[in-house]
């Protein structure tokens, strides 16, 4: 599982999903969500707005990242 560390308090779907490369810009969110197997925290998630929290384990097809809150700029 791979962590991935945010300076916010939350970071919605559709930005993670680029941060983590899965799509190339913004635009793409819509599609991916719909096309991609996605889960957080176990469930299944088709909303790019989805607001995703330090704790959460989000899963993109067979690979897992965990939420990290950055204490950098605190």
């Amino acid at each position: 599982m791979e962590s991935v560390f945010i300076k916010t308090d939350y970071i919605t779907l559709g930005q993670f999903l680029k941060f983590t490369g899965s799509i190339t810009n913004g635009s793409e969110a819509k599609t991916a969500v719909l096309v991609l197997k996605i889960s957080i925290n176990g469930v299944s998630e088709t909303r790019r707005g989805r607001k995703i929290y330090p704790g959460d384990v989000v899963k993109i097809e067979k690979k897992s990242y965990v939420i990290v809150l950055s204490n950098e700029n605190k």
